[in-house]
């Protein structure tokens, strides 16, 4: 996955930590995949899961991602100490993007899209712990998706002019955005205690909320080691995924008190309370 002939792809980095990073997790998806939406799902096995049974699930599904490298040590990356690792970069901002997201964000989810969660497991704030785990290999997959799509699309206007080149990115960001979180909500449909109001809304507009988190996260996750010669050390990839975080909360707190639900619920004015959703009076 290191070789050098790779380093001429259009779709792959130059540094070569990276590039191996990013196609390891590509790799590693089906995995996670294949088990959550493979099996679980569609056999159903999760009608006999308990707390415990979640949690393994998503234990299963993401300590891997950290294990298989730290053990496998890549060429590209056997003369690197540890934090200077393209894979432990992006795990640590993806880390921190997913946490925010779970604990804080998807208490909009709450209180905007009507979403909510029916099945057992232990939780931190609300919120599942399953999904924390869930959401850091799906995230991981989303934005090396993204790095590979955005450095294409780089190659490909690189000759144009820097207006067109960031209206062009722009677009494609906010397609793959809003086509990544469609996706993965119609992907768990067929789970049912992951529920909608309306589903119908969820699918349409509610994906057009979820996709903010990307609209942020894909054009600041792809200058991680973009650059050669100018590699990123762990402060600053934890700065940069806080920022990003605290960018999305802002969008999305607005969108709550100008915009509200998107679904009637029992309560609505709980959109236009002072504060934020997980304070004391937004409680589900």
């Amino acid at each position: 996955m290191g070789s050098e002939e790779a380093s001429t792809s259009l779709w792959l980095a130059q540094n070569k930590s990276k590039r191996w990073g990013e196609l390891f997790f590509l790799l590693y998806t089906p995995f996670w995949l294949t088990l959550c939406l493979g099996i679980v799902v569609p056999y159903k096995l999760y009608e006999n899961f308990t707390e415990l049974e979640y949690l393994l699930l998503g234990l299963v599904s993401a300590v891997p991602s950290f294990l298989i490298p730290m053990i496998f040590v890549s060429k590209a990356d056997s003369a690197l100490n540890w934090k200077d690792r393209y894979w432990v970069k992006a795990s640590l901002w993806i880390i921190i993007f997913s946490y925010v997201g779970n604990y804080f964000w998807t208490h909009y989810f709450f209180t905007v899209l009507g979403a909510s969660y029916t099945f057992p497991s232990w939780r931190m704030n609300n919120v599942p712990h399953t999904t924390f785990l869930l959401t850091h290999v799906c995230f991981l997959f989303y934005h090396v998706t993204s790095n590979m799509t955005l450095r294409r699309l780089r190659h490909f206007t690189a000759n144009l002019s820097q207006e067109i080149q960031w209206i062009a990115e722009a677009t494609w960001i906010l397609a793959l955005s809003y086509f990544i979180a469609f996706l993965e909500t119609w992907a768990i449909s067929n789970f049912p205690y992951y529920s909608f109001v309306d589903p119908a809304s969820m699918y349409k507009v509610g994906s057009l909320f979820y996709a903010i988190y990307f609209f942020v996260s894909f054009p600041m996750f792809v200058r991680i080691d973009e650059k050669p010669g100018a590699p990123w050390d762990l402060p600053r990839v934890a700065i940069d995924a806080l920022g990003a975080a605290m960018l999305v909360t802002i969008i999305l707190d607005l969108w709550r008190i100008f915009l509200g639900p998107i679904v009637p619920l029992p309560d609505t004015k709980q959109c236009t309370q002072p504060g934020l959703p997980w304070f004391p009076g937004h409680a589900q």
